[in-house]
């Protein structure tokens, strides 16, 4: 089912939407690793997973599961609930498992979507499960995806930058490593949204 729902995606975001990725060359072909991006829509998930050449797994609202068919076809997808406005364990520890296991998981480090297309304050989860884990992370933006269908531009183009990875560390997560590493992984995204080209 990923595959196939992974074809369709690449077939609209490449002829409706015109997308470019730059920077494919930075997803590490095997190992877990973090994929850290600016959050700007409900796109940006199918976005980056379909851009990516490695199936993906993405944390998602814990209210996206409730429905039961919604909750069949997400989880199929490689999706896993968070509950939102607390740290939730379950969820760390789930992310935290794939990762051991060698896979690619989707992380926001702002925790939420930007209703302003602007960067925010990151939280501390993303950070905090890169160092305990080791994870290497890249750094990423998308941008477009917050114009679909908007009044100023019904299809805009999307484009998604890859940056180079930032190797990590595994230890124990201290305030100040976890401090040190979400301001480094924003900054790093904050120059890939800089880079982007005229849409």
């Amino acid at each position: 089912m990923y595959n196939l729902v992974r074809v369709l995606f690449w077939f609209i975001f490449s002829v409706v939407f015109r997308w470019r990725i730059v920077g494919i060359e930075n997803i590490p072909a095997a190992g877990g690793a973090i994929v850290a991006a600016n959050h700007i829509s409900n796109w940006d998930p199918p976005v980056i997973g379909t851009a990516v050449n490695r199936p993906m797994h993405f944390m998602a609202k814990e209210e996206l599961f409730r429905n039961a068919i919604l909750r069949n076809i997400i989880s199929k997808l490689g999706a896993f609930p968070v509950k939102r406005g607390a740290a939730d364990r379950n969820a760390i520890r789930t992310a935290m498992s794939l990762l051991e296991a060698g896979n690619l998981v989707g992380l926001f480090p702002e925790g939420t979507r930007s209703k302003n297309g602007m960067l925010g304050e990151p939280e501390q989860g993303l950070a905090m499960i890169a160092i305990k884990t080791g994870a290497v992370v890249i750094p990423t933006a998308v941008i477009g995806t917050n114009k679909v269908f908007s009044a100023s531009c019904w299809l805009p183009r999307f484009e998604v930058r890859f940056g180079k990875p930032v190797p990590v560390v595994r230890g124990k997560a201290t305030k100040e490593d976890i401090a040190e590493l979400s301001s480094l992984i924003m900054r790093e995204i904050d120059a890939l949204l800089k880079q982007a080209s005229p849409l």
